[in-house]
């Protein structure tokens, strides 16, 4: 294992020192524990928002801390789901006075940890909502999933979401808000190589040297088929038919593009894969609002890419469209 790293099991708490040092004037962390807020949390009047997960997944979901985003984010260890203890704390950290929305990515461990943080700072007389997010089309359940995974189209739902807490909205306006973002937004990924979690020492999954696997998700659970690699306009296609099957969309319709990769994919090959998908989208008389292209939702060092689209109305677009300031997204 080569990594750039001291010891594998401080990992996560050396990886968020130096995530808060990098950004002071964005985010702080709650002391003795695994929480990133926004560096004037609690914001009062305010619906907070607090989402997380594994680690392993950065900038997810430290980065999306910030004006227009995400009020707090909670890390697990790398790929683990964070405890309910840790979440409770990222909650009343972040609590304004108008309750706080959880965004939880459909994950077993994610889902029963937020939901009992939830229970838990009910008891303290804090009104907490919840969502979850499942845009992943290529397979219904998995290893760590009863129904759909959460991926990176969970970003889509953070920067909307965070844009209509900025506004004022009632904590049951900005989940309903979050919740029609994760109707119209689907995702679909790949890999061409395997990761490796710190305190393994070893490659979580094999994969060979001219294979690739369509439909992995985040942690390195199984896609939907393992074949010989193609080139990236075949791959491209087969991602993109997929989400487009899923979500139905008319000629006309308005989307947003994210090319999400994965932590080792250069960006000179996600342009390719963009290249390939606003032609089908072209083709197709879809018409697209805006892309964004880059690392948004990583597997640690894991090559491959996924594509998200959301499909937008007016509404969807004016809160996309909205400022946001956090280390790795900002409009």
């Amino acid at each position: 294992m080569k990594k750039l790293i001291n010891d594998p099991e401080q990992v996560v708490q050396e990886m968020l020192s130096g995530f808060v040092a990098a950004y002071p004037k964005l985010v702080k962390q709650v002391p003795n524990t695994s929480v990133v807020v926004r560096e004037e949390s609690p914001v009062q009047g305010k619906v907070g928002l607090v989402s997380g997960g594994g680690s392993g997944h950065e900038p997810s979901h430290a980065g999306f801390v910030g004006k227009g985003m995400l009020d707090g984010a909670v890390a697990g260890e790398v790929f683990t789901s964070p405890t309910p203890d840790q979440v409770l704390e990222a909650i009343k950290a972040v609590d304004g006075g108008k309750g706080v929305l959880l965004i939880i990515k459909n994950y077993t461990g994610d889902v029963l940890n937020f939901e009992m943080a939830a229970e838990l700072a009910e008891m303290e007389s804090i009104n907490v909502a919840k969502v979850i997010v499942n845009d992943d089309v290529a397979v219904e359940n998995s290893t760590y999933t009863t129904g759909r995974r959460g991926i990176a189209g969970t970003v889509f739902v953070h920067k909307i979401t965070g844009a209509v807490a900025e506004t004022g909205a009632s904590l049951e306006e900005v989940e309903a808000v979050a919740n029609k973002v994760i109707q119209n937004v689907r995702t679909m990924g790949m890999a061409l190589t395997p990761c490796t979690v710190p305190a393994a020492g070893k490659p979580s999954f094999t994969i060979g040297e001219t294979e690739m696997e369509i439909g992995m998700g985040i942690h390195g659970e199984p896609g939907i088929e393992r074949s010989e690699i193609q080139s990236a306009d075949e791959i491209t296609e087969a991602l993109l038919t997929k989400v487009l099957d899923d979500l139905n969309l008319e000629e006309n319709s308005e989307v947003a593009v994210l090319i999400n990769g994965l932590g080792a994919t250069p960006l000179l090959e996600l342009y390719i894969v963009n290249n390939k998908v606003s032609q089908i989208l072209k083709e197709k008389n879809i018409h697209v609002h805006e892309t964004f292209i880059g690392e948004y939702m990583t597997s640690i060092e894991m090559a491959g890419c996924s594509i998200s689209l959301l499909k937008l109305d007016e509404q969807l677009k004016e809160l996309l469209d909205a400022s946001a300031n956090t280390a790795a997204f900002r409009k």
